[in-house]
C-alpha cells in the first residue's frame, strides 16, 4: 500500500494507521533527512528478521533505530552529560550516533560491544510514527540487490511489492546521502563516516 502523507503536517489518521501496521508486526518504508528508511518496531524481533531477509543481511550487523528526541534516547542509551550536550546541538539531524545500549534495547539490536546506531532524522514524519508507536523504529536503506539506494517511493512499492506493507510517500525530495556516523563511546567522539551532517566539531 502506497501512502502519501503531509511532510510538514502528517496526518494523524494516516500516522495512526501506519502504526497499527507496525504493531502488528508491519514492515513499512518511510522518508528520513537522508533517504527512504525500511523500518518496523524494533520490540518485535520477527518483524526485524523479516528486514534481515529483505535486506540479505548478517546478523551480526544490528540495524540502526530512530527515537523521536533526547528523552526518548535516554531510555534506549546510556546518555552521558557530555553525549547528551552533543545531541541536544545536532539533533533532529542527519547525524547517526553509536552509544552503549540500556538493558530496554532487544539483544538482536546490540553490536557485541553491547552499542546501538541512535537517530533522531529532521523529518516530521518518522519522528510522528516512533512517537505514536512509543517506541523506536529500524532505520536501514531501501536498496536493490546490488547496493543501490531506491529514492522514489512508488519504486520502493513496486520493488518490494507484497514484501513491505506500507510504503509512505513523504511529497518532497531527500538528499540520498547517508548520515554522518560518530561514536560517543566512553565521550571521546570519533567520526565512523562522513555523511551529510557536519563533522567539524569531532576533528
Amino acid at each position: 500500500m502506497l501512502i502519501k502523507i503531509n511532510p510538514k503536517n502528517p496526518q494523524a489518521r494516516l500516522i495512526t494507521k501506519t502504526v497499527e501496521v507496525l504493531k502488528k508486526g508491519g514492515i513499512i518504508a518511510y522518508p528520513t533527512d537522508t533517504f527512504y528508511g525500511i523500518g518496523c518496531d524494533i520490540m518485535n524481533k520477527r518483524a526485524i528478521e523479516k528486514i534481515y531477509q529483505l535486506k540479505q543481511r548478517n546478523k551480526s550487523k544490528p540495524f540502526s533505530f530512530i527515537c523521536s528526541g533526547l528523552k526518548n534516547i535516554s531510555h534506549y542509551a546510556k546518555v552521558s552529560n557530555y553525549a547528551y550536550k552533543t545531541m541536544k546541538r545536532l539533533l533532529p539531524g542527519p547525524y547517526t550516533f553509536i552509544m552503549a545500549g540500556s538493558k530496554l534495547v532487544p539483544k538482536i539490536m546490540l553490536t557485541k560491544r553491547k552499542t546501538a546506531g541512535i537517530r533522531v532524522p529532521d523529518n516530521p514524519i518518522c519522528l510522528a510514527l516512533v512517537k505514536e508507536l512509543g517506541n523506536p523504529i529500524i532505520t536501514t536503506s531501501a536498496t536493490m540487490p546490488d547496493g543501490s539506494i531506491i529514492h522514489d517511493p512508488s519504486l520502493i512499492h513496486d520493488y518490494f511489492n507484497s514484501r513491505i506493507d506500507i510504503v509512505i510517500d513523504g511529497q518532497t525530495p531527500i538528499t540520498g546521502k547517508p548520515s554522518s556516523v560518530i561514536s560517543l563511546m566512553d565521550d571521546i567522539p570519533e567520526v565512523i563516516r562522513k555523511g551529510i551532517g557536519d563533522v567539524s566539531i569531532f576533528m
